[in-house]
């Protein structure tokens, strides 16, 4: 199992349109990649590792598959789809990593 996590860093000043993320453009990626997705997680950070200290990413959401080959299969076909709905709801540039589940 693997997690894909595309994660919105804290940046100051960015827009960021929580509402449509949550209601419109995470419900599309989820049609979009169909039965290949087994779980969605949305996140927002609340803090660092010190006291007082801003979380780094303000927004993560971990989109969990079998495999990587399982991902860019259901997902790949729409990745331009993807992308352009990003100016509906942020202007920041989020980092996509793909992890291994080991626990």
């Amino acid at each position: 199992m693997i997690r894909v996590s595309v994660m919105y860093p804290r940046t100051e000043g960015a827009g960021f349109d929580l509402d449509y993320w949550l209601n419109k453009h995470i419900p599309m990626v989820a049609e979009k990649c169909g039965d290949a997705l087994k779980g969605v997680t949305a996140l927002a950070g609340l803090a660092g590792m010190q006291p007082g200290e801003p979380a780094p990413y303000a927004y993560i959401v971990d989109l969990a598959f079998d495999s990587v080959e399982a991902f860019q299969e259901a997902f790949g076909p729409h990745a331009d789809d993807v992308s352009a709905d990003m100016p509906n709801y942020t202007t920041i540039a989020p980092i996509l990593q793909v992890s291994e589940i080991k626990l």
